[in-house]
This record gives structure tokens, C-alpha cells and sequence, in this order.
């Protein structure tokens, strides 16, 4: 639990002993008359000393900090103590509110709600921006060393990076990677978190929520007490984890086109784009193995403003992340007033737009789709010029491109 690990980083770095309560069982214990005596929500953690219980997790490490005389990691004057709160409630209030408004609704927990999560993915943004530019002239949030700061923001990070934070998302913010990486591997942290690993995935929609509300079964706990016995082979066989089906597109014919060099060709050509990217691509493309798509957005007259718009599209590729293998694609952004106009370029494995991303990403159904005819000159054109950004593009003026590689 990232709210726990807090108090216990902190310990490390103070010489502090927390003792963990064991047998603890959450939905039970946290139920008990004696335990909503210490937080009347029933939430944890909760840390029990001799003088009475604290709950909140930043309250708690700021206790734990606090019973050493001269913690450094309160700072070393006064403007320093003040800067240390505020990057917690920065990292509470912009960091981890947004991510948890973004992640619990894939994890079931609350209702998804594309709208919210877009608002979510926007001030998480600005918020990962803000402390980038921040951490570009500084290894640590204040002074020259850990603080209760820097603990609390990472924890805070730890749940985005595991869960639903992938590389193209984060690789936009150099600094905050850097940072969280050079953090997380320090040894008070990683004793108490342990190895931390990049989710190369955000999480599905799930079709409803995975973690409904128990109904309330007193009445037949002790029926099912009974049954509980001659029942437990049957509900562990019917339990045990099923082989992962493979994705049909790992079942197409092989292709000569290898996704990942033209990504990297696409990637790594810095001049003469036409003459080296596009000319490869045409090289490389398999009509037979892969198709191409354009995309145009249904409802453009909505796109009356150009951060909603450059963000209603960033959403979309975040979305499609789960086609990372199997896709490439061109998003592009246009006109130099509103309404903008939004048109798109989508590479994908096999002859037709694979289904599994059609069932999970909603926003398919929010574009036209059309295959491109390979055989007209003119769609031929039409995809080179996406590829490359061509400015002006249909006449007008490109407000941004964005890629999906």
C-alpha cells in the first residue's frame, strides 16, 4: 500500500521501528469497534503509538519524521520546512488525486466516465509538467538531499508507474522519470517497496465495475459453512487460471513488414524525411499483412478549444495503447482557428481494423473510418503526407501532429 509505504520510508531514513500489525484482515479488522476508535472511517493505514492513534497517511509520516530531534528530513531552516509541505500537498492534491480520478475507474473501482477521465489525464499532465520543469536544475524536490517531500511524491508516483502510467506517457516528462527512477532505487526505498516495474499497459475499461458493493449475506453464512468442505476442490479447479488465449493477430501468416524497424526508421530519420522515412515505408509496406486507415473525427464543430481538443485526442491514443504491438498511427490536429478538425492515419496488423480494439477503445466509434486504396495516387499521397507532417495540410494550417508508435 503506497499510503503505507510513506511512514515507512521515513522510518528507514529516521531509525524509527514501526512493528506491522499482523492477522490483519482488511474488510474485517478494520470494521472492529477498537479499530474505528482510532479512525472512525475504517480506513489504513493507522499508526498506534503510546500517546494515542494517527490516521492519514501524510500525518503519519510526518509523526514518524518527527520523533528524531533535527530530521533532516524536515529540512535544514524554515523557508526549506515550508517548501517540504508544500510538495506534499502538491503531490497529494495534483498528482495523486488525478491519477486516482484516472486509474480507479479502469480498476473497477468507481464508474468509468470518459469525460472525467479526460479532465484527469489533462491536470495530470499539467501537473507532471509543472514538477518537470522543476526537477530539470534539482536531483531532489528541496535542498540536497531526501526529504518527507520527496517520499511522499514518490509513493504518490509508485501506484501511476506500476499501474497505468506507461513509457510513451511518462517519456514526455525526462525529468520526473529520472527522479522517480533514481529514487525508487535508493536503499531505505527499496527495502520497503522492493523492485518497481513500468506497466507497459493501461488498464481496459473494464464492462462494469470488478468490484461491486457485497450484498449483505448474514443469513446464509452458516449454510454455506456447512457446504464449505464439499465444495473446495470443485471451486479451486473452477479457479485455477486459464492459459492466456492468444491474440488472433499473433495467428496471422508472418510478414515481410516488420512493425518495429519501420517504427524505429520513422523514428530515428531526422533529415530528409521524404527521401529516407517515406520512400521506406512504401519499401516496407505489405499490403497483404497490414492495412491502412484514415480516421476522420464525426463531431469537429465541437472543437471549439485547443488544449480540450489536443487533449481529447492525446486520451484517444492513451487508449489505444492496448494495439501498441499491432499499430501505428498519425493524429493530426488542424486549422489555425476553431472549429479544429481532427484526421488521422492508422497502420494495423492484418486486413481489417482488429476487433479487439474496436470492443475496448471507445473512441473508434467516435471517427469514420476508411481504408486507404493503395492503387490511387492521390490516398498515396494523402498517407505520405500525414506520415510526415506536412504543413500546410489540406490547405491548412497544422495546430499539432501527434504519433502513435
Amino acid at each position: 500500500n503506497k499510503n503505507a509505504f510513506k511512514a515507512l520510508i521515513a522510518a528507514e531514513y529516521s531509525g524509527v521501528k514501526i512493528e506491522l500489525v499482523k492477522n490483519f484482515e482488511m474488510g474485517v479488522s478494520n470494521k472492529t469497534p477498537d479499530f474505528l476508535k482510532m479512525n472512525p472511517l475504517g480506513k489504513i493505514p493507522v499508526l498506534e503509538t503510546p500517546d494515542g492513534a494517527v490516521f492519514e497517511s501524510n500525518a503519519i509520516a510526518r509523526y514518524v519524521t518527527r520523533t528524531k530531534p533535527d530530521n533532516p528530513l524536515h529540512g535544514s531552516s524554515l523557508i526549506e520546512y515550508a517548501q517540504i509541505e508544500q510538495w506534499i500537498d502538491f503531490a497529494s492534491f495534483e498528482i495523486d488525486i488525478n491519477l486516482g480520478r484516472w486509474l480507479y475507474p479502469r480498476l473497477g473501482y468507481v464508474i468509468y466516465i470518459a469525460q472525467a477521465e479526460e479532465l484527469a489525464i489533462s491536470a495530470l499532465k499539467r501537473s507532471l509538467g509543472a514538477l518537470n520543469t522543476h526537477l530539470a536544475t534539482t536531483t531532489f524536490l528541496v535542498g540536497d538531499s531526501v526529504t518527507l517531500a520527496d517520499i511522499v511524491t514518490v509513493c504518490n508516483l509508485y501506484y501511476g508507474f506500476a499501474w497505468i502510467l506507461t513509457k510513451s506517457f511518462t517519456s514526455e516528462f525526462p525529468h520526473v522519470e529520472r527522479y522517480f527512477w533514481t529514487l525508487v532505487n535508493q536503499p531505505n526505498f527499496l527495502k520497503v517497496i522492493g523492485e518497481v516495474k513500468q506497466t507497459e499497459s493501461v488498464p481496459s475499461v473494464p464492462k462494469k465495475p470488478v468490484h461491486p458493493k457485497p450484498k449483505e449475506a448474514k443469513k446464509e453464512v452458516k449454510k454455506e459453512a456447512v457446504k464449505a468442505k464439499e465444495v473446495v476442490a470443485v471451486e479451486e479447479e473452477e479457479e485455477a487460471p486459464k492459459p492466456k488465449p492468444k491474440n488472433p493477430l499473433d495467428l496471422l501468416p508472418p510478414s515481410p513488414m516488420i512493425l518495429d524497424e519501420w517504427k524505429r526508421l520513422y523514428s530515428n530519420t531526422k533529415t530528409n524525411f521524404r527521401e529516407v522515412a517515406i520512400k521506406g515505408f512504401w519499401d516496407m509496406y505489405d499490403p497483404e499483412g497490414y492495412s491502412l486507415w484514415f480516421c476522420d473525427y464525426k463531431y469537429n464543430d465541437e472543437n471549439m478549444v485547443s488544449f480540450v481538443t489536443l487533449n481529447k485526442v492525446g486520451g484517444f491514443l492513451q487508449r489505444m495503447d492496448l494495439a501498441r504491438k499491432y499499430a501505428f498511427g498519425k493524429m493530426l490536429v488542424i486549422g489555425s482557428e476553431p472549429p479544429f478538425k481532427v484526421k488521422g492515419l492508422w497502420l494495423f496488423r492484418g486486413k481489417e481494423i482488429p476487433q479487439f480494439v474496436i470492443d475496448e477503445c471507445y473512441d473508434m466509434e467516435l471517427y469514420e473510418w476508411t481504408r486507404v486504396d493503395i492503387s490511387d495516387e492521390a490516398q498515396k499521397e494523402r498517407v505520405s503526407a500525414m506520415i510526415e507532417d506536412q504543413e500546410p495540410f489540406e490547405g491548412e494550417a497544422l495546430l499539432d501532429a501527434k504519433c502513435f508508435k
